[in-house]
């Protein structure tokens, strides 16, 4: 019979478990373990990616959403959804500047058409109170030095502000006197009181704007324009005032009544003249306040007008005034007509191809990180191409970019000549350059282009000096990245490895381009015409080290001074022998060579004889101390 299921299963709990079955047990819970934490972490690292300035709470996509469009906190300077708010901000506004006098004075609004002025007037006070309660609470602000960015210091922070006073008068409801005096469009007056968000709007714009002069030139026009639409406003009031087509000087009531009377302000605020005189006192009086205003007006206009063109136009003017100065200097010292040329090409392109004549002027201003992230941002993706710098310290690069300075060559032109003194290092930014040289001074060795540097052997000093190995000319117009040698040091003097990595790759350029010369190594061998001294004789060295070792000083000291002797007495005689004769002028340079190799076999030959005669001589004057100390051993075992 079989067991039933639940008393088989009993029976497996209380049976022992094994050894491996154990050691499953605990992989299994260390891996549930590491799962857990695995799964903490992630939790913990999502955390850390929510803003701290959002709730706790979650929120529904909907809101989601909301929290997108509207976020907590806005950069007034970076956010360009910001800007685009402006833009309809100061589109409400200038719905009631332009038109809050136009309905006041023409007959444009009707009982016809009431519904529609009101419904656009409503629809702008909605997007002056969007922006107090949404946009301007949220906008980020520096205090100490820091960048505030919680809600109720932001909202307590616009409060204070002058703006928020001017935006809170802007919304007077003026429009309760409706029910009394009717629809009047002066009662929206207080709407003009929020410019100071138009002004905003103006510097927001200018500042994301690549040429914001422009801009600023059509604003200056818009202002001419705005005047001239006040005028025509204020003739039409004052011609309904006296009655139109009362008199000749007021508007007669034909044709367009816009269009006619800001042709009258057109005329009266320039001063064109041609139009008819007043008569009463009214007339009299309005006229002169058109004539002081326009005189004020254009003044304004105008001088705000040169600012703006002469803003636009001083880098242009500053161009201008440089190359009139080098002109007349030139001029002035009788300059070659071919030089002169070649100076005025130089600014012409200079000035088209970077809008500017130095670059450094402009970065001198700017703070220290500012001018890097440029330099990076200009410069980085040629320079760590570069293969010299392949390896280098980031940083050095980095510090290195702060240095470089960007000059333009014309074609033709010589970068660096052979044999000056290197002072400078050179990259190519745009342009090709080429190595030349050979006989004439024009065959091209070797075409260089954008991202290749040269000058950098001289400028490290490798191989044994500062000296331009080469003529480099620029082949068309050529911007080069120039580096000068100090710069450079100092820069090295902080990065040590880098500066020994420079100097590594610069000798192995060195040896790279070196050649053996064969003149040189055969000036060698001819050099060496006089073989090297002769060393002691074997026989001699052998004989002495067993004077040593027998203990026979007194000999020993006699063959040394015998020797000495004999060398000398030697040398004389082979100096003598080896000298040679001096060659005459205009002699054959292969007799000087039969001349040389016969008085080296000669001085050969002496060289032998000598040493022969030497050697036979020592071998005598042994026989005879060998003799002298048989004797003197006799006589002592004698006595």
């Amino acid at each position: 019979m079989h067991e039933p299921p639940a008393s088989f299963a009993f029976r497996l709990k209380e049976r022992p478990a094994s050894s491996a079955s154990q050691t499953s047990t605990v992989v299994n819970e260390r891996l549930q373990e590491l799962v857990k934490l695995f799964k903490e972490r992630t939790e913990r690292a999502k955390e850390k990616l929510i803003d701290p300035d959002d709730s706790d709470e979650e929120t529904p996509p909907a809101c989601e959403l909301l929290q997108y469009r509207f976020p907590t906190s806005i950069d007034p300077f970076t956010n360009l959804v910001y800007v685009l708010w402006l833009l309809f901000v100061t589109l409400a506004w200038n719905w009631n500047v332009w038109l809050i006098p136009v309905r006041w004075a023409f007959p444009y609004q009707t009982p016809d058409n009431i519904y529609l002025w009101l419904l656009t007037d409503y629809l702008c006070d909605t997007i002056y109170i969007l922006d107090i309660l949404v946009f301007q609470p949220r906008l980020q602000f520096v205090r100490g030095g820091d960048i505030v960015c919680d809600k109720t210091e932001m909202r307590k922070n616009y409060m204070k502000t002058f703006r928020f006073k001017m935006d809170v008068i802007s919304l007077l409801p003026l429009e309760l006197f409706y029910f009394k005096t009717g629809i009047n469009p002066l009662l929206r007056f207080p709407r003009l009181l929020k410019i100071m968000s138009f002004f905003e709007f103006n510097e927001r714009l200018e500042a994301i704007l690549t040429k914001p002069y422009f801009y600023r030139v059509i604003r200056t026009t818009t202002y001419l324009l705005y005047s001239l639409h006040c005028n025509a406003c204020l003739f039409y009031w004052g011609s309904a005032y006296e009655g139109l087509g009362s008199t000749q000087w007021v508007y007669d009531g034909k044709g367009n009544s816009y269009i006619r009377c800001y042709y009258f302000a057109v005329k009266t605020l320039i001063t064109i003249g041609g139009l008819p005189d007043p008569t009463t006192l009214f007339e009299i009086v309005f006229q002169l306040i058109n004539y002081f205003v326009g005189v004020f007006v254009f003044s304004i206009m105008i001088g705000q007008m040169r600012d703006v063109v002469g803003a636009a136009t001083a880098g242009k003017t500053y161009y201008r005034s440089c190359m009139d100065n080098t002109v007349k200097y030139m001029a002035a010292y009788r300059i070659p007509k071919e030089v002169q040329n070649r100076v005025k090409t130089w600014y012409e392109y200079t000035w088209q191809s970077q809008g500017m004549l130095d670059e450094q002027e402009l970065l001198v201003q700017l703070p220290d990180k500012m001018r890097l992230d440029i330099a990076v941002d200009v410069s980085y993706s040629i320079v760590s191409k570069v293969a010299l710098f392949q390896g280098c310290d980031r940083q050095m690069i980095f510090d290195m970019l702060k240095s470089l300075r960007s000059v333009v060559y014309l074609p033709g032109d010589y970068v660096c000549k052979k044999g000056e003194v290197g002072r400078e290092m050179y990259i190519i930014k745009a342009g090709e350059v080429q190595v030349v040289g050979g006989p004439d001074g024009k065959t091209v060795f070797v075409t260089l282009k954008a991202g290749s540097v040269f000058g950098e052997i001289s400028l490290l000093a490798i191989g044994g000096g500062n000296r331009r190995t080469a003529n480099v000319i620029a082949h068309g117009f050529a911007n080069l990245f120039i580096l000068d040698k100090k710069d450079l040091n100092e820069i090295l003097v902080h990065y040590p490895e880098s500066q020994k990595l420079l100097r590594k790759k610069a000798k192995k350029m060195l040896a790279k381009d070196k050649k053996p010369d064969p003149k040189k190594e055969e000036a060698k061998e001819r050099a060496q015409v006089i073989p090297p001294r002769a060393e002691t004789p074997k026989l001699l060295k052998a004989a002495l080290e067993m004077t040593e070792k027998s203990g026979l000083k007194g000999a020993l000291s006699k063959l040394k001074e015998k020797a000495n002797k004999s060398n000398v007495s030697l040398q004389p005689s082979l100096a003598s022998t080896l000298l040679t004769p001096s060659p005459t002028p205009g002699q054959p340079l292969e007799q000087e060579l039969d001349i040389q190799s016969q008085h080296s076999e000669s001085s050969t030959a002496t060289r032998r004889t000598g040493t022969s005669e030497r050697d036979s001589a020592i071998s005598s004057q042994e026989r005879e101390a060998l003799q002298e100390d048989k004797e003197n051993k006799g006589k002592e075992e004698k006595g």
